[in-house]
């Protein structure tokens, strides 16, 4: 017969040595961190995703930062890193485990400069030039301990939100992924390579460039505090890779230089903090430049301009490679190597990823579109 306190007595036995046991084995946060109050959560973390009536992902505010935390854990390689985002009255915090005990630091960083976004996107809006099919979207979910190079890029496309939610889910960030693994860069790897900077940090469709390129003035502490603080390398900079017209003509402006495609100089985001940066162009220019429509229907002229576009496109790819793995190496040697492999040396390999990546032929095609091309 089942005695009458056995209860009480399991109880007891869970609270003085299951517990305990549990207390023991459950991993003390390595890194805790104030994320701010509910408002300013929502407001940094991009909550809700694409929710109305009825929600695209019915995920709290809580799970929703978890998301994009995760996301960084991943790419900075902690593979067995975890976090959890937990509220107390009205403040959310994120609980770290597995990761370095400053881990906090460049998330928080990351934080303090949304807010500045989140001022300038509040300032436009005011002025009447914000649009009902903009997002307001800060670079969530990129390395945060582990950067190998930083891109400079001019707005995430809307799906990487609304859709993904995953910043580097886009056409754009793919190409270049792609580029990179051509240049020794494993495909685990390339979202260490591609820590985005959007100088506007507004998700939009692809057709907005233009307008968008009427706003960037609204962002400017935000864009350089970002530039000077992802680019501050463990002693040594990060290279800097800056994508397509407006962005480098923004680069130009600010830091006064004059950097074109695979034009190559210095920049200070702070004194004393010397940033190589490479100009180069959008990745997703070479669908443009390659379109036969653009040269009166001439397939020829078409096929010449895209070459050319990938010849400059692999030689950036390799010169954020090449830095990214050895910040301290001699930026200009290192343009000066890339540009020889794949604009001479290599120029058929060169040639055939046009075609099979481009105009999607298969690599025999390709050969076979390239004989000669050396």
């Amino acid at each position: 017969m089942k005695h009458k306190h056995s209860g009480v007595v399991a109880s007891l036995a869970t609270l003085l040595f299951i517990g305990p046991l549990q207390a023991g084995i459950a991993q003390a946060a390595d890194a805790q961190v104030n994320l701010g109050s509910s408002e300013r959560v929502t407001r940094l973390f991009a909550y809700p995703n694409n929710c109305g009536v009825i929600c695209y992902r019915d995920w709290t505010l809580e799970q929703t930062a978890e998301h994009y935390l995760k996301q960084s854990l991943e790419r900075d390689g902690y593979a067995d890193a975890t976090v959890k985002v937990s509220r107390t009255n009205d403040t959310l915090s994120a609980a770290f485990t597995g990761v370095p005990a400053n881990y906090g630091t460049p998330l928080t960083n990351l934080l303090n400069a949304g807010d500045l976004a989140f001022d300038g996107a509040s300032k436009l809006n005011g002025d009447g030039k914000w649009q009902y099919s903009w997002y307001f979207f800060l670079p969530l979910g990129m390395a945060l301990d582990n950067r190998k190079s930083v891109e400079l890029l001019h707005f995430p496309p809307d799906y990487s939100l609304t859709q993904a939610q995953d910043y580097l889910e886009s056409k754009t960030t793919d190409r270049w992924a792609s580029l990179l693994t051509e240049n020794g860069v494993t495909a685990e790897q390339t979202p260490a390579y591609q820590t985005i900077i959007d100088i506007a940090p507004i998700a939009a469709p692809a057709s907005a460039g233009g307008d968008l390129e009427g706003v960037y003035d609204y962002f400017t502490d935000y864009q350089k505090t970002m530039v000077a603080q992802l680019t501050d390398g463990d002693g040594t900079p990060l290279p800097l890779v800056a994508f397509g017209g407006p962005v480098r003509s923004w680069v130009n402006s600010q830091y006064k230089v004059n950097i074109g495609v695979l034009g190559l100089d210095e920049i200070a985001p702070t004194p004393g903090q010397n940033v190589p940066v490479l100009g180069a162009n959008h990745p997703s220019y070479i669908w443009y430049a390659a379109d036969p429509e653009n040269y009166g229907g001439d397939q020829q002229k078409a096929d010449a301009a895209g070459l050319k576009v990938m010849g400059q496109d692999i030689s950036a790819a390799c010169w954020q490679a090449g830095m990214g793995q050895n910040p301290a190496a001699d930026p200009q040697q290192t343009l000066n190597a890339c540009t020889q492999k794949w604009q001479v040396t290599d120029k058929t390999q060169t040639c055939e990823l046009f075609y099979t990546s481009v105009r999607n032929l298969t690599p025999v095609q390709a050969k076979t579109a390239c004989a000669g091309s050396s």
